[in-house]
């Protein structure tokens, strides 16, 4: 279906799109989850589906625009989860906490701890600068939040960038470990990484 069209369909198909483009990813985070995302073919990801491969090309023209939509997602909600903390956590300690928290169930729910976070080499160029200049927003406003609470004492005065680099590598090296079926919460995951992380920072 082409761009147009899809624009004018009803909402009921446009709800059965989108429902149907959820399931493709989902289908796609797991298998690179098991194979890993060079290994995975379109072919893998039909398969998982049970639907044939040509259907796939409805929805994204290659493995390459998948990876995409997966980091695109992604970072629309890092984007909810800036916009949001700016009214639901009082002080930059809070929001960092809950920053972190959000970022695991990113990790967790979102990403469903497919090592795809690990692949934004893969895009092409343009793609991946685009997802480069999105990570490099999130990393800028976490770095400003360690500074602003160190500045009023509710953190210690630590290289703000440092700091980040420890506090997302933590976090992005769970899609190396995490596994959906094996019983961890995401929720609590959230809430001890952020207690470790933000106790690592704080003021005595």
């Amino acid at each position: 279906m082409s761009s147009e069209a899809a624009q004018t369909a009803s909402p009921h198909v446009r709800r059965k799109r989108a429902r149907r483009r959820r399931e493709i990813l989902h289908a796609a985070l797991a298998t690179v989850r098991d194979r890993g995302y060079h290994a995975t073919t379109l072919d893998d990801i039909a398969e998982r589906l049970g639907i044939r491969k040509a259907s796939l090309y409805h929805y994204f023209a290659d493995k390459d625009a998948i990876l995409y939509a997966c980091h695109k997602e992604s970072l629309a909600e890092l984007d909810r989860m800036i916009e949001f903390s700016e009214t639901c956590c009082p002080t930059p300690r809070d929001r960092l906490a809950y920053l972190i928290r959000e970022h695991v169930r990113v990790m967790t729910e979102e990403l469903e701890g497919s090592p795809l976070a690990f692949e934004v080499s893969a895009l092409s160029p343009d793609r991946r600068a685009e997802i480069v200049a999105g990570r490099d927003r999130y990393e800028a406003v976490l770095r400003d939040l360690v500074a602003l609470g160190a500045e009023r004492g509710e953190l210690r005065p630590v290289d703000p960038k440092l700091a980040v680099f420890g506090i997302l590598g933590a976090i992005n090296w769970i899609a190396r470990w995490y596994d959906p079926e094996g019983g961890t919460d995401g929720a609590a995951l959230g809430d001890a990484f952020a207690d470790l992380l933000i106790k690592g920072l704080e003021s005595t």
